[in-house]
């Protein structure tokens, strides 16, 4: 499988609601394992998880939908986006 037949994305993801459950943070790096995204977490809270995470934009959606869905014992309420911008040029 090769990533460069797809349009690559790297994103700050933002996951606010009640998501301090120890289970949680596991989870996200297998979901972004499973998917082939790198992912970083940049902070952990017990309302918010940030993350920045890269790979084909179709699949950075689908972690997006996988995070929202969740494990049981946390209780996503929104999840934010935003583009991170490329350094090169």
């Amino acid at each position: 499988m090769s990533e460069q037949n797809y349009h690559f994305w790297r994103e700050h993801m933002t996951i606010l609601g009640d998501v301090e459950a120890a289970s949680f943070l596991p989870w996200i790096e297998r979901h972004a394992a499973k998917l082939g995204l790198a992912q970083a977490i940049c902070f952990a809270g017990p309302d918010r998880i940030e993350l920045d995470i890269a790979g084909p934009a179709e699949l950075v959606d689908m972690m997006e939908m996988g995070c929202s869905l969740g494990p049981i014992d946390v209780w996503v309420e929104a999840i934010r986006r935003v583009p991170i911008e490329s350094e090169s040029g």
